[in-house]
């Protein structure tokens, strides 16, 4: 069977494989053609310097590989979707580091965070670095603010507004508050021009918010808990709320004595 986005193969490579591939929509059906992987290959090396080591691009070469030996794809093909959208690696700066997210083919591969470089010595340095609540969910609007906001991102967002403020009422016309209007909306609305977007509500979280605190691994669960149980699939987005939360709390672990 060919290797495909969405990770559907046989064999114990190939399941290796799978868990990189999930959730990436249109692009389920279509098998990882080498030219996809040259690109992502290319796009990672610009921004890093290399490729990644375990990283999607050495994925989708591995996947690559194998539909070519396979004989289900050419040397030099590329997937429909790929050759006119591309790939792409962005960069978004949030105070002490820069989340990196992937795409193919204009759907979101993975997400994770690299540190910024620290000038200066000591636990002062290193707490200013810390990412709170509302920086990061000011990090999903901006890396993923042009989607519609459902369900599961107005759950997360009280999650986290809830962790941030440290009570469990909704502050009226606050984070949470928005967001659930906004998943109430799009819910009844077909165009996906005329829905309520992410980053219509995340833009300036961290002002928006009555208290805010850093995130710590306790936050990054309370908030993917609440972001998969909302979501049909028991899944979370990942460059949503709950993903960036688990990257802030996992970056805090590093620079929070």
């Amino acid at each position: 069977a060919a290797i495909w986005c969405s990770g559907r193969a046989g064999g114990t490579r190939s399941n290796q494989i799978r868990r990189r591939f999930r959730r990436l929509g249109d692009l389920a059906s279509k098998p990882i053609a080498p030219e996809d992987a040259n690109m992502m290959q290319s796009a990672e090396t610009m921004v890093f310097g290399q490729t990644q080591k375990g990283g999607p691009a050495a994925a989708m070469q591995s996947a690559a590989t194998f539909n070519e030996r396979a004989g289900l794809v050419a040397h030099r093909q590329a997937t429909d979707a790929v050759s006119s959208e591309g790939v792409m690696v962005s960069e978004t700066d949030i105070p002490g580091a820069r989340i990196i997210t992937e795409s193919v083919g204009g759907q979101v591969l993975g997400q994770f965070v690299q540190p910024a470089p620290v000038h200066g010595g000591g636990g002062v340095v290193a707490a200013q670095n810390a990412i709170t609540i509302g920086e990061a969910l000011e990090a999903t609007g901006r890396t993923s603010g042009d989607r519609p906001v459902d369900q599961s991102d107005a759950a997360a967002i009280q999650a986290a507004e809830t962790r941030a403020t440290g009570s469990s009422v909704t502050v009226p016309g606050g984070l949470a508050a928005t967001a659930q209007s906004a998943a109430t909306h799009n819910a009844a609305t077909d165009r996906d021009e005329e829905k309520i977007k992410l980053n219509d509500v995340l833009w300036d979280a961290a002002g928006k918010l009555p208290a805010d605190k850093v995130v710590t691994r306790e936050d990054a669960e309370g908030v993917t808990s609440a972001e998969m149980r909302n979501n049909p699939t028991l899944s979370t987005n990942p460059a949503g709320v709950a993903a960036s939360m688990v990257a802030a709390a996992s970056l805090n672990e590093d620079v929070v004595p």
